[in-house]
């Protein structure tokens, strides 16, 4: 047992040091890229010789996507905070974002306007790609499956990386090979021939991932790098997570054909990676689905500290959680009673409701809903997966995706297809799962509210917010100001002021010029 204790710690060590020698590299490269001053402070010679080195590279993709989605807190500022429905009490620069004044001059706004710690996850996935090889080549114990697998995911999370940036700035500069850290300026490549080139990227990966580790998956058999299932159970991009993003990635295109056509293969294969529905209890419990990580979590990013993947910043409990859940007198953001009553206006709905008396029926969403600040709580994972109010240390995963969010796209994309039918039974299996199971529903309403209101509330606090509400214009075309925001690429953030100082090959969008 002390071997395996002493194995284990040798080999979280292992992948720390290459995720710091990933993240030199990377930065040195990508800030090279945008006419950044640096120095490579790491030599590669040394790297790309064992088994060992595949797994710590591999980690550190992971780990480097990670920190570029929870710095600043960025995937919920860039998701939930943008649209204003979360207000803040004391913090202008978060006052700022919800105001959509992303010019404004404040250090939060600035670092969620730079790229650069997007193309560290690029710089450091196209190394990987291109010296692969050279482990395979040195190692037999690094086989042809080990490589294949490999491969596939840091395609995949590279695919990703360049699905979310586009999502945010639109054309953003393309770069797929390291050139050694070499990089000129680089322009700004027309985000939707990225997309396109990220969707291949994404189906080619797909077709060689497993839907599960280390449990005898054909496309991955055995113990994958020495570890059981419940070492990668959530950790890692499986066949579903792809296809899940792939069918986010076709809704941002606008081709809901592909979309559906995704969304299916998740619902009829997800149980082969051991994702499961979450019931409202296990969603919104300390120790329940955001808690760690798990095979339900279909994509995202774990903060396990067992593993070396915590972090003591990057959560959504930061921004959100106050009195009485923990010992924080106001929190950074919180939703009015007002919009709150106006999104969950179902009267069974267990993720909250109020009764005839004006009181809550449970208290799974928010908190203190009477009082100066409502807190959300839904997410409220605190060290040791209990809520305990002397303690602000949280340990939630970062979740891109999960199943019932796969649903509710699905319904969307029927919807826009014509299938009201197929779309309603998508959209209603979901509320019956939330405690509405006597819902009313015929072809004459508004099917497509139905399903983007049923979002908002399933999805509320998980960073989806402002990119449904950019597909819901699209679909609807009935609100002016938020089509003028979108012709006028306003629905983007700008472009760091600094990254276009040192680059005079990138431009800013229209809207913020």
């Amino acid at each position: 047992m002390k071997n395996d204790n002493k194995n284990h710690v040798v080999k979280m060590k292992k992948t720390l040091c290459m995720v710091l020698l990933l993240f030199s590299a990377a930065i040195t490269s990508c800030n090279k890229t945008l006419d950044i001053d640096s120095t490579r402070v790491v030599g590669e010679k040394n790297m790309w010789n064992k088994l060992e080195d595949a797994r710590a590279g591999l980690l550190g993709v992971y780990a480097l996507t990670r920190a570029a989605l929870s710095d600043n807190d960025s995937h919920w500022l860039y998701g939930d905070v943008r649209t204003g429905e979360f207000i803040s009490p004391n913090r202008q620069d978060l006052k700022a974002i919800s105001s959509n004044q992303l010019n404004a001059s404040y250090p939060t706004v600035d670092a969620l306007s730079d790229w650069t710690r997007f193309y560290a996850i690029v710089n450091a996935a196209n190394i990987f790609l291109e010296r692969i090889g050279d482990v395979k080549a040195a190692d037999k114990r690094y086989t042809e499956n080990y490589m294949i697998v490999d491969v596939a995911q840091v395609r995949f999370l590279r695919a990703f990386t360049y699905f979310y940036m586009v999502r945010i700035w639109g054309d953003v500069p393309f770069i797929t090979a390291s050139h050694d850290g070499k990089f000129e300026n680089q322009p700004r490549e027309s985000g939707g021939k990225i997309l396109v080139w990220a969707q291949q990227e994404m189906l080619k990966a797909a077709a060689d991932l497993p839907f599960i580790y280390s449990a005898n998956d054909v496309q991955q058999p055995g113990n994958y790098y020495n570890e059981d299932v419940t070492r990668w159970g959530g950790a890692l991009a499986t066949k579903n997570s792809a296809y899940a993003v792939l069918a986010h990635l076709a809704a941002w295109q606008g081709n809901y054909t592909d979309v559906a056509t995704y969304a299916k293969f998740v619902e009829d294969n997800y149980g082969k990676s051991g994702i499961n529905f979450q019931s409202t209890e296990d969603l919104t419990k300390s120790n329940g689905f955001f808690f760690n990580k798990n095979t339900s979590q279909m994509f995202g990013f774990n903060s396990d500290w067992g593993h070396i993947d915590g972090s003591v910043t990057g959560h959504l409990e930061e921004l959100t959680l106050a009195e009485p859940v923990v010992n924080k007198k106001v929190p950074d953001i919180y939703m009015p009673k007002d919009t709150i009553l106006k999104i969950f206006d179902m009267p069974k709905d267990e993720r909250f409701s109020i009764d005839t008396l004006g009181q809550p029926r449970s208290e799974r969403y928010f908190t203190n809903i009477n009082g100066k600040y409502p807190i959300f709580s839904k997410i409220k994972v605190i060290l040791g997966g209990v809520s305990d109010p002397t303690f602000r240390y949280f340990t939630s995963a970062l979740i891109f995706t999960r199943i019932e969010d796969i649903v509710l796209l699905r319904a969307e994309a029927l919807a826009v297809l014509g299938d009201v039918n197929g779309a309603i039974n998508e959209v209603t299996s979901i509320m019956a799962r939330r405690g509405m199971t006597e819902n009313t529903i015929d072809s004459n309403q508004d099917i497509i509210e139905l399903i983007f209101k049923e979002r908002h509330r399933e999805l509320m606090g998980e960073g989806q917010r402002w990119y449904d509400l950019i597909r819901y214009n699209k679909i609807k075309q009935n609100n002016p100001a938020f089509l003028k925001l979108i012709n006028s690429q306003g629905i983007y953030w700008p472009v760091s002021r600094k990254l276009i100082a040192q680059n005079n090959l990138l431009t800013q969008n229209p809207f913020w010029k």
